[in-house]
């Protein structure tokens, strides 16, 4: 039987800095307080994603890859990343500031951990007034410096500080120090990866009087000291049009506000295509005639065997589209 596009059942996180904007946004009742993240396509072990639509409804992500190979993923990928999804794809709101942590690169993931590095990006869906976030460094930092303001609790003085709001792109390669702060809600595309490296969390105490757990000398080899001129991602949006938001070895994410029907040619390219709708509703079709229902907070994954997909607004849908 043919691959079609499939739509997954969310994996909601409950965390203790969540709030209730994931279900809102995802139209989940009743709403749920405290969900941090929903991992809407994930083939992290004890993660695996769960088809919700169609003849292969309740299969899991992996045993799909097995069976279809790269007619899901394409040649490459399979090649390369065997029964396991290449990304990992999530909504994030949180209410408290996040810890601010750095993830290894492929390299040093593989030596200590047996695992890919975390290369990712995020998609600001919307933010509080005062919302902000940390990315890379604002003054110049090295492996020495950055232990003494650990133990002289000035990290965060080294740090780029964006206020955010909805819309914004941030491209946060493996080694980039960051932490999302209160009253941010994204949408994130990463690789698959869950190594993190929590470098400072404010001090914060649990119930115990305990804080939480640092990697203060793991980071210190992960990170990258480099210091950058810009840190946020600049596009100019445009209407029925695929605007590039960023594009590097691991995934390219395009922004598509559609007002009208369109058709996105994908013919030549080895890759499946994911489409996490930001906003409003389709109907989205592949070059089989296989015609999905997209709306707000839902997330697809189109086979890499569609030569075209076909989009059909019912008044107006903004989308995130990335692929490898």
């Amino acid at each position: 039987m043919n691959l079609y596009p499939l739509k997954f059942k969310p994996i909601l996180k409950p965390i203790i800095w969540g709030g209730d904007e994931i279900c809102k946004f995802k139209g989940i009742t009743p709403i749920r307080d405290g969900i941090g993240e929903s991992w809407e396509i994930s083939s992290v072990k004890d993660n695996i994603s769960i088809v919700a639509n169609g003849w292969l409804k309740d299969k899991n992500l992996s045993e799909i890859i097995d069976t279809y190979k790269a007619r899901l993923v394409g040649k490459k990928n399979f090649e390369t990343f065997g029964n396991t999804f290449p990304l990992l794809v999530k909504f994030i709101d949180a209410r408290d500031n996040l810890s601010i942590q750095v993830h290894p690169d492929d390299e040093l993931a593989k030596k200590r951990h047996g695992s890919f590095g975390k290369t990712e990006m995020w998609y600001i869906i919307n933010a509080a007034p005062a919302a902000f976030l940390y990315s890379g460094f604002k003054k110049q930092m090295t492996p020495e410096s950055y232990i003494r303001s650990i133990e002289n609790n000035t990290f965060t003085d080294y740090l780029a500080r964006h206020d955010v709001k909805a819309g914004d792109v941030f491209f946060l390669p493996a080694g980039r120090v960051h932490a999302i702060g209160a009253g941010t809600f994204i949408a994130e595309i990463q690789q698959t990866s869950d190594v993190t490296y929590r470098i400072y969390d404010y001090n914060r105490k649990d119930a115990s009087g305990n804080g939480r757990e640092l990697h203060t000398e793991p980071a210190k080899d992960a990170i990258d000291y480099t210091l950058y001129d810009n840190y946020k991602n600049s596009y100019t949006g445009k209407e029925n049009q695929a605007v590039e938001l960023e594009s590097c070895r691991y995934f390219t994410t395009n922004l598509l506000e559609v007002t009208k029907d369109i058709t996105r040619d994908h013919a030549g390219m080895d890759s499946f295509i994911v489409y996490i709708c930001m906003g409003g509703a389709c109907s989205i079709r592949d070059d089989k005639g296989y015609s999905l229902p997209v709306k707000q907070g839902e997330t697809i994954l189109v086979p890499a065997g569609a030569k075209n997909v076909a989009i059909h607004p019912e008044d107006r849908a903004l989308l995130l589209e990335t692929y490898v």
